[in-house]
């Protein structure tokens, strides 16, 4: 199942949040974007941004007993928190603490075993992982958390996760030829500090603005970030192809170290 959005100049002024969308990419990937403006093609699902959503806690799933098989690298505490309806995973596995290298791997359950698919070199925050991300701090967040919403600045290449695409909110304000420049051409919104079922760009921090938000899988531009975490272009087109709504697919995602406990 498939469901794409478009988003309509004309709504800007009735948005939760108004022109601050554009704010919380820029505070958590560390660039500036620009404003929004979008002409919604006749072909797509047409929705506004920061509509409700549901309140996502930093990190979903409990703490009881594990069922079913465990992810490879990850330990028992970790594991406890993938929800036992997860049937795809993303895991960010962190080179060290203190590291910005890290390597994403695609898991899918059949059989009641974790099948490993893709695996991409990737980057997370600039000085490593943290388990009390705030904002600025230049770490991404350790846990295992939900993947609901997806978009960018290009249009959808086949996400079957629901896609947002908006031309300007995602468009960093830089001169073509930096680095930074197809960063948000694709992206997959970490459901940390965020409300579900709005697009990845929405400002909402149900947790409060100091623990951050905002924080996206994206293409890689060959470092850390602020927060995120980077895969190269054809790792993005095969996750947004790839992760099914229906198999409620989470991340997993911090240092080797700390997964494997």
């Amino acid at each position: 199942m498939r469901t794409s959005a478009e988003i309509q100049p004309s709504s800007l002024s009735a948005r939760r949040g108004g022109a601050r969308h554009a704010i919380s990419a820029a505070l958590a990937c560390g660039v500036l974007l620009a404003g929004t403006a979008a002409c919604a093609g006749a072909d797509e699902h047409r929705s506004q941004v920061g509509a409700p959503g549901v309140n996502n806690p930093s990190a979903p799933g409990s703490s009881g007993p594990e069922t079913g098989p465990r992810l490879p690298g990850v330990g028992s505490r970790t594991g406890k928190r993938v929800p036992a309806d997860a049937r795809q995973a993303v895991v960010v596995y962190g080179d060290d603490a203190d590291s910005a290298e890290s390597t994403v791997v695609l898991y899918e359950k059949k059989d009641n075993a974790w099948k490993r698919g893709g695996s991409w070199p990737a980057h997370n925050g600039r000085l490593g992982w943290t388990t009390d991300h705030r904002m600025d701090d230049e770490r991404s967040p350790v846990g295992v958390f939900s993947l609901t919403d997806a978009g960018g600045s290009l249009r959808d290449p086949g996400s079957r996760l629901r896609y947002w695409y908006d031309d300007n909110a995602f468009a960093t304000m830089v001169v073509d030829g930096d680095d930074h420049v197809h960063d948000f051409d694709y992206v997959i919104a970490i459901d940390y500090n965020r409300l579900k079922g709005v697009p990845p760009f929405d400002w909402s921090r149900p947790d409060g603005v100091e623990k951050g938000g905002g924080i996206w899988l994206h293409l890689d531009h060959g470092d850390g970030t602020s927060a995120c975490v980077t895969v190269p272009v054809s790792g993005m087109k095969t996750l947004l192809r790839t992760l099914d709504p229906r198999l409620h697919p989470v991340v997993v995602m911090g240092d080797r170290e700390r997964l494997s406990t």
